[in-house]
């Protein structure tokens, strides 16, 4: 199992970029909340800060390697999560969206991961109905983050699952 461990300030408008270690304590990537423009950000600020929600995944390099945006078109509201190393692009939307607590389909059109939510606990990342990995935020001072990525999961790479926790889990919206 591979684990990474990160924290996050306790509030959403705050936009640091953060780095993500890895179990032997050496950072593996880095992510940060973007707005392309000031603009964006006011009107995020008026809007609670979810409605213009996009994350930035670097590697130590600081080279852009994955981004997760929200989406909204004729009232559906969807994420864009895209593999710019990879050149490979995943759609997560929500699952029966008529529960309190809705999971989410996430599908490149071949692959498809299901996401539960939990609001307290463990988010798990499902494949064939099998745990391939988990998510978890306690807050403390700060939000101290947890993800845990099963070896025989089919995407090992923790910037996919980062990227995608950070806008459906940690901001949500």
């Amino acid at each position: 199992m591979h684990i990474y461990t990160y924290t996050q300030p306790n509030s959403i408008d705050i936009t640091p970029l953060i780095s993500v270690y890895n179990h032997e304590g050496v950072a593996s990537v880095e992510f940060q909340r973007y707005y392309s423009n000031k603009l964006k950000k006011f009107v995020d600020k008026l809007m609670d800060y979810r409605y213009f929600l996009r994350y930035n995944v670097y590697n130590t390099n600081k080279e852009l390697i994955f981004t997760c945006k929200k989406v909204s078109k004729k009232g559906r509201v969807y994420y864009e999560a895209s593999d710019l190393v990879q050149q490979h692009t995943y759609i997560v939307a929500y699952d029966k969206w008529k529960e309190l607590i809705p999971d989410l389909m996430i599908t490149d059109g071949n692959l498809q991961i299901k996401l539960h939510k939990e609001m307290e606990g463990w988010s798990r990342y499902t494949h064939n109905n099998k745990e391939i990995a988990r998510w978890k935020a306690e807050l403390k001072e700060e939000f101290s983050i947890q993800l845990e990525i099963e070896e025989d999961s089919p995407i090992q790479n923790e910037a996919f699952f980062i990227a995608i926790s950070q806008c459906a889990l940690f901001v949500g919206g």
